[in-house]
């Protein structure tokens, strides 16, 4: 008897701590965000803010806040917005690039890249938010926040440049047998773009989120 009663108690305890984690995630969800009309403006926000900053960077050598930016449109507004903003923003800056419209097949893995980039930024956003470490209303310079956005755009910017130059090879000979060749020759380049995107998680990202998040409460 003794032992169910010990038992109860714990699932008692348990469901109590479930509903408190439901009701704090409930009160954590700003206002602002469950206005149809005020999503749809963020919406359109993000997607010029993408393009924007992507024509303001694109004479810079692989330096690029477009994932970031994306990936941040994810974690604010959710998995359905944030490929929104990718598939928009990322149609508009590559086919309507100074430097001439991505090809088809380039075109198709740009937009499906940065639809994928925003869904992860709100897969990031669901994970992290249950964490004790993130603290939006307090700090987020914080080393295990900034190393898991960090860890993010490192491994988005490496299967960003993987995958492309596996697209561009086919596109470009239409074999695969080529594609060691475009990566070591592309290496600096990579490298570069793999830094920078990683540095602009660790330290730009974090302020971002901290940023929006006081401005939606």
């Amino acid at each position: 008897m003794e032992f169910k009663s010990a038992t109860n108690c714990l699932e008692i305890s348990k469901i109590k701590a479930e509903t408190e984690d439901i009701e704090q995630e409930k009160a954590s969800k700003s206002v602002l965000l469950q206005r149809k009309s005020f999503r749809t403006a963020l919406i359109g926000t993000f997607v010029a803010m993408v393009v924007v900053i992507g024509y303001a960077l694109v004479y810079l050598p692989n330096i690029e806040l477009v994932c970031l930016t994306i990936f941040l449109s994810g974690f604010i507004l959710g998995k359905r917005d944030g490929v929104i903003v990718g598939l928009m923003s990322s149609f508009i800056f590559c086919y309507f690039n100074p430097f001439g419209a991505s090809p088809l097949p380039l075109l198709g893995f740009q937009l499906s890249f940065y639809a994928l980039d925003g869904f992860v930024g709100a897969i990031s956003s669901d994970y992290v938010k249950k964490k004790k470490f993130f603290k939006p209303n307090l700090d987020l310079y914080k080393f295990r926040v900034m190393f898991f956005f960090g860890a993010i755009g490192a491994i988005l910017t490496f299967i960003f440049d993987i995958l492309s130059t596996i697209v561009i090879a086919l596109t470009d000979f239409g074999t695969l047998d080529v594609f060691l060749i475009y990566y070591i020759f592309g290496i600096p380049f990579t490298t570069v773009h793999l830094v920078g995107n990683t540095l602009g998680f660790v330290f730009i990202l974090p302020g971002l989120i901290q940023l929006i998040n006081k401005l939606l409460d």
